[in-house]
C-alpha cells in the first residue's frame, strides 16, 4: 500500500473502495470498479486488492485462507485450494521432481496468474487503481462475458449437486 502525501489530489485513475476504518473491519470487501470484480482485503496491517474470482475455475475468492507459503503471503480458493500470492498473483504449487536425483518436494511457480491492484490511502481513505498490465492474466477471463457465463454454469452444476445430495 502506498501513502500519499499531504494535500495532493487522487489522480484520476483511483478509484475510492472506503474508508480505511470500515475496510479494516470488514477485513474483506467486493467493489465492482469499471466493470471487473475487486477483493480488497487487509491483513497484518497491509490492504490488497485482486481479481475476486479465481484465475483456475472461477470460484468466489472472498472466504480463502490466507497462509503463507515458501514465504509468500498467498490466498487459498476455497473451492480448489489453489494458492495465489496476494503481492503478486503469482500461482504456486507443492510438487516433486521425479527427475531429480534425489526426488525432494519444494514450491514451484506457475507464474502471475492472478491481476492484482494498486491499493493507497490518504487521510483514511482508501482507493484501488486497477492494473493495466496489458498482457492477458488468466484471471481477466472471468471478468468477461464468457468467464460469467462460465461461472454460472459452474454454480448451477454445484447447486444440483448440493440439492442432489441432500436428498
Amino acid at each position: 500500500m502506498e501513502d500519499m502525501g499531504e494535500g495532493e489530489e487522487p489522480a484520476a485513475s483511483l478509484h475510492f473502495v472506503g474508508m480505511k476504518e470500515d475496510l479494516i473491519k470488514a477485513k474483506r470487501s467486493f467493489r465492482n470498479l469499471e466493470g471487473r470484480d475487486i477483493l480488497v482485503l487487509y491483513h497484518q496491517e497491509i490492504f490488497y486488492a485482486l481479481d475476486f474470482h479465481c484465475y483456475h475455475a472461477g470460484g468466489p475468492l472472498q472466504n480463502g485462507d490466507i497462509e503463507e507459503f515458501d514465504g509468500k503471503l498467498c490466498i487459498v480458493c476455497p473451492k480448489h485450494k489453489y494458492k495465489i500470492s496476494l503481492a503478486e498473483g503469482e500461482g504456486i504449487y507443492r510438487a516433486t521432481n521425479p527427475y531429480a536425483p534425489v526426488p525432494t518436494t519444494r514450491w514451484y511457480s506457475k507464474g502471475i496468474k492472478q491481476r492484482v491492484h494498486t491499493v493507497t490511502e490518504t487521510d483514511g481513505v482508501v482507493y484501488v487503481t486497477l492494473s493495466h498490465m496489458s498482457r492477458f492474466i488468466e484471471s481477466d477471463y472471468f471478468q468477461g462475458e464468457k468467464g460469467k457465463v462460465e461461472r454460472e454454469r459452474m454454480e448451477a452444476k454445484d447447486s444440483s449437486k448440493k440439492s442432489n445430495t441432500t436428498s
